[in-house]
């Protein structure tokens, strides 16, 4: 298993682009919480299952305020079938050109395969991570652990809201 990018760690930006000719950044998502969901292929079972789940809870992603971004090392018109044919309606980001190099700024490329780790990661508004976890590439990770950590990210930012907003 890889050694991905924990918990308090800025989370490096990147530039990917979601079609042939229209980028995405990690800045872009500045402000809000953004879920990043690196993983191995396109039409591999498990993660056409895992984006098919992600697109099914992104309106519960949503009420948090956050976007998920599917990142792997598929290109651009790889990801322009699979979202066509999965029905996805979120980003899904080529890491493709250099092959996997965000991927391997999260700490989340694995080097003999050639692919994306099954990796997660909260970032929160100001850009840093704010939860991470990494599963057995051949097990879907679920929407549990995400859920839970947006959760608690709002927790959070409420408490401090609410700390500052009484002037103490």
């Amino acid at each position: 298993m890889a050694r991905i990018l924990a918990p308090g760690t800025p989370a490096p930006d990147f530039t990917l682009h979601v079609t042939p000719d229209q980028a995405l950044s990690l800045g872009d998502f500045r402000g809000r919480p953004v879920i990043l969901a690196f993983y191995p292929a396109d039409w591999s079972p498990v993660c056409g299952d895992q984006m098919v789940l992600y697109n099914q809870v992104r309106p519960e992603f949503q009420k948090h305020g956050a976007e998920v971004l599917g990142i792997s090392v598929d290109g651009a018109w790889c990801h322009q079938a699979f979202a066509q044919h999965r029905n996805l309606h979120f980003p899904l980001l080529a890491d493709f050109e250099p092959k996997g190099a965000v991927s391997r700024t999260y700490g989340a490329y694995r080097e003999h395969d050639g692919v994306a780790e099954r990796a997660l990661f909260v970032v929160d508004r100001n850009g840093t991570i704010f939860w991470s976890y990494c599963s057995p590439v051949a097990v879907n990770p679920g929407a549990d652990g995400i859920l839970d950590a947006l959760e608690q990210l709002s927790e959070q930012e409420t408490h401090h809201e609410h700390v500052a907003g009484t002037g103490h």
